[in-house]
């Protein structure tokens, strides 16, 4: 009798759970040809902002499912049904019954033939090209979505919901040059070579003042590196209206009116920069977002290419010439936080004569045996701390308390969700993306199952040899050092975010010890200071962010006076 009940149990549970379908489609006034992509469709409680907005790792995330489609046809229906891999919840099947807004989205995706296979032979892959949005499916130009709809979802029912993607994002415009800040987009033949297409590097230069005044003068460069940059920011040249609107909040600071802050901190720095006395240079941001992120890491990869030897040989070079950079690697510096400081620090010691010191803030992890909260090499899944017993879920994000914000495998999944193939254009993508050597099917091998969190130890060795900071300084010392001495800087907040001064632990333990020679450098941590510290202890995190340009001016103009070469230009850009 038992049995029996249960097994009644479990039925009705089953019929009444809700059996929802989504049926995307798109009109031929949209386009007409067949898109290849990823149709993702999303259900929100609230429509504000719209529910393709809503999509993240916070708790508040809208429900997401994603189902790739080739050559959909004009009228053509893409279903998405209870097999669609979802997150947070699985499946569709699990949507508890009630309102929801729906909005989908179709991410296009373009065909490459990349040179990734062996002996240099292409491979066929599609992926989204960025449209100079910097790799966001939500804005990318061309993308189709649809209006939000309110549908109710009723127990124990099979529903077919109808949705059309009759709206189109529109193209992004460029930037335009000011007195101070210039543009540049030069065609990499490298890139060209590699994706089998014609592949454009970007910058935004910031010009010294009096830099058509003294066109004798030839200057030092900062590299400035970081996600991608729509234009160079944090630079005004007028100041914020005194009666601006100050109700904005911000939660990551618990603040309100950051926005008049940041505008206050742009103007600042403009007067900075241009009062008597502040040292003259060229300050850099690229643009190398790519069919997988909203940049490349600025290194040499497998799945993304030469964006490393593109980046030092072809758009540094061609903007030290159309704005008279000295060019020589004693008068170059690069910094940035989180992503850009691990290719500050990567780019120092990918081209260490290249640059003559780095300041690498909070940088997503140098040290893959502390890769965020666990060891790539020694642990068997990055989902899970297992046990004979039982297992416990890895966190993935912090608050400054220690609270957890979401796991490994949440903020892993919503990226499956987002895309095969590492096409989800966010953070363990990219990585995979930049780290893993190609598969057989011209797409990164898996660092670990997507669905499990199981480790492939064959990928990860090879990330080992290729992309562990840590391992390379150790295992290449001997010809490193020498020009690497006194050029490495490093912060990280002791409470970051995201875990990565786990990392920085280990590698400030090899610096200090380091002989032969000694390594001269620094490392400093910011106490329960979270993500984004980059060295001020005496400012909150909201504003030293915003200080980057400016904080390491001193260490840059000491280094330049303690190693410049003999008969290095000293004087033409100190007017």
């Amino acid at each position: 009798m038992q049995r029996t009940y249960t097994l009644l149990l479990c039925l009705f549970a089953l019929v009444a759970q809700a059996q929802p379908t989504f049926t995307v489609s798109f009109p031929a006034s949209t386009t007409t040809v067949p898109l290849d992509g990823r149709v993702l469709l999303i259900l929100a409680k609230t429509n504000t902002p719209e529910p393709r907005q809503q999509v993240s790792d916070a708790v508040e995330t809208a429900q997401l499912v994603g189902l790739d489609v080739d050559g959909l046809k004009p009228g053509q229906a893409a279903t998405l049904d209870a097999s669609a891999f979802g997150y947070p919840k699985r499946s569709l099947r699990e949507l508890p019954p009630g309102d929801y807004y729906v909005q989908a989205v179709l991410h296009r995706y373009e065909t490459f033939r990349v040179k990734n296979g062996p002996n240099g032979t292409r491979r066929t892959v599609k992926l989204p090209m960025d449209r100079g949005e910097g790799q966001n499916w939500r804005t990318a130009p061309g993308n189709l979505f649809s209006r939000p709809q309110r549908i109710t979802i009723r127990a124990g029912q099979k529903q077919t919901f109808p949705v059309r993607l009759d709206q189109v994002n529109p193209p992004i415009e460029a930037p335009k040059d000011t007195r101070f800040i210039k543009h540049i987009r030069i065609q990499s033949p490298r890139l060209t070579e590699f994706w089998g297409r014609p592949m454009y590097l970007g910058a935004h230069v910031l010009l010294p003042a009096g830099f058509n005044e003294h066109p004798e003068a030839r200057y030092p460069l900062c590299l400035f590196h970081g996600h991608f940059p729509a234009d160079f920011d944090g630079f005004s040249e007028t100041p914020p209206p005194a009666n601006m609107d100050t109700t904005d909040y911000t939660e990551r600071f618990n603040l309100r009116g950051y926005k008049k802050i940041v505008a206050q901190e742009a103007y600042d720095f403009y007067r900075k920069w241009t009062s008597p006395g502040f040292p003259r240079m060229l300050i850099v941001e690229i643009q190398h977002a790519n069919p997988y992120y909203d940049d490349s890491y600025a290194v040499n990869s497998e799945n993304l290419g030469p964006y490393g030897d593109a980046i030092m040989y072809e758009l540094l070079p061609e903007i030290e010439r159309q704005f008279r950079g000295i060019g020589q690697g004693w008068a170059r510096f690069t910094y940035g936080g989180s992503t850009g400081g691990w290719e500050a620090l990567a780019a120092q010691v990918f081209y260490p004569d290249a640059f003559n010191g780095c300041f690498a803030a909070c940088p997503d992890p140098i040290a893959f045996d502390a890769y965020t909260v666990f060891n790539l090499y020694k642990d068997k899944n990055a989902y899970y701390t297992e046990g004979p017993f039982r297992r416990t879920p890895r966190p993935s994000q912090r608050n400054y308390l220690g609270q957890v914000k979401v796991t490994m495998a949440e903020t892993n999944h919503r990226e499956l969700a987002l895309g095969t193939h590492s096409r989800s254009g966010d953070q363990f993508d990219i990585w995979e993306a930049v780290y893993s050597p190609a598969g057989p099917d011209g797409y990164p091998k898996r660092i670990w199952n997507k669905e499990t969190g199981v480790i492939d130890s064959s990928v990860a060795a090879y990330w080992r040899e290729h992309f562990d900071l840590l391992h390379i300084l150790r295992r290449d010392w001997k010809t490193l050092g020498p020009k690497l001495t006194g050029k490495i800087h490093i912060y990280c907040g002791d409470m970051d975010n995201f875990y990565l001064n786990n990392a920085v632990y280990l590698m400030d333990d090899f610096l200090k010890t380091v002989q032969n020679p000694p390594a001269h450098s620094t490392v400093a941590y910011g106490d329960r200071f979270e993500h984004c510290w980059n060295g001020d202890p005496n400012v909150p995190n909201y504003i030293s962010r915003l200080r980057y340009n400016t904080l390491y001016i001193d260490q840059i103009m000491k280094r330049i006076t303690d190693s410049h070469p003999p008969g290095a230009d000293l004087t033409s850009w100190r007017y």
